[in-house]
């Protein structure tokens, strides 16, 4: 080959490497122009960039489901503890007046007879009455009879009389599983009445019964109260046909001024309610035995477990 045809191939080759180069410099161009081109490292970075970035906003979200769904609970709470409320502020009236009205337990609402089973449930009525009982044998522990036999204590039976109409509207009402400590504090209540009655009877002191109950019922009230270890009582006083209907605020007031007519020295009236302990010819002492469908709400505060 000629010396001038290798000049010329010289130049072909050289333009030719030019535009290859050339053509490789506007190729590189267009991908950066036209989409992202970056290494493998670049691309891990990236995904897991992405990645945690998912996993904050899962958490986000998860933490805002969470917060919704307590503040839904202590609405709900709120207006649980509202309602709860009500409820309390409701029976505290209704109990205060249905006590000195003596009302009788059908007439009380379901809700405040729930507050009764929780007050023996928890065991707070048999302290109180225990303490009730403490207070009445203190006092007896000071003074004398005079030995003629006319020292009296008046005890209203209805309390624990086996047809007492308290336990049975409790255990119908009762949604707490409670029977069994209704019976316990039953049986705690008799024991320690008779044991009460029967030392101040040793003591010299009469005994005088009293009850809300008709004539027509003495045989069966007379039974109940043998059978219960009741003795020797001096009387036993029940109603009359003209006296049913009358008030029981009235009818034991009336039986009262009998009592002392009769020579008979009252020196305490033992009865859980009012109709029994208000009115003329009381006595010296007078014991409020506690009764749970008069709920002491100030002495004791209801609890959030009130009417599980």
């Amino acid at each position: 080959m000629s010396a001038y045809a290798h000049q010329m191939e010289r130049e072909y080759s050289t333009q030719s490497l030019s535009s290859s180069r050339g053509g490789s410099d506007m190729g590189s161009h267009y991908v950066v122009e036209s989409g992202i081109y970056m290494t493998s490292f670049a691309a891990t970075i990236f995904i897991g960039a992405l990645t945690t970035i998912g996993v904050l906003l899962i958490t986000l979200l998860i933490a805002l489901v969470v917060m919704l769904q307590s503040c839904q609970i202590e609405r709900s709470g709120a207006v649980d503890s509202s309602k709860s409320s009500d409820y309390y502020s409701y029976c505290k009236i209704f109990t205060l007046h249905a006590e000195i009205n003596s009302l009788e337990v059908n007439e009380f609402p379901s809700v405040c007879k729930d507050f009764a089973i929780q007050y023996i449930k928890e065991g707070q009525y048999a302290k109180d009455f225990k303490f009730t009982m403490w207070l009445a044998e203190k006092y007896f522990s000071t003074v004398t009879p005079l030995g003629d036999g006319l020292d009296a204590l008046l005890l209203d039976i209805d309390d624990f009389h086996s047809s007492n109409p308290l336990y049975n509207n409790l255990y119908r009402f009762d949604q707490n599983g409670c029977n069994e400590c209704i019976e316990e504090t039953k049986d705690l209540k008799h024991k320690l009445i008779l044991r009460f009655c029967m030392k101040l009877q040793a003591g010299g002191w009469s005994l005088i019964l009293l009850s809300r109950k008709p004539e027509k019922q003495r045989n069966a009230t007379i039974e109940h109260l043998t059978t219960a270890g009741y003795r020797n009582w001096s009387s036993l006083i029940m109603r009359s046909d003209d006296e049913m209907q009358m008030d029981t605020h009235e009818y034991f007031s009336r039986q009262r001024g009998v009592i002392q007519k009769e020579g008979f020295r009252i020196t305490a009236v033992i009865s859980g309610h009012m109709d029994a302990l208000t009115g003329p010819s009381l006595g010296k002492r007078i014991f409020k035995l506690p009764n749970p469908m008069y709920y002491k709400f100030d002495d004791h505060i209801e609890s959030a477990n009130l009417l599980k």
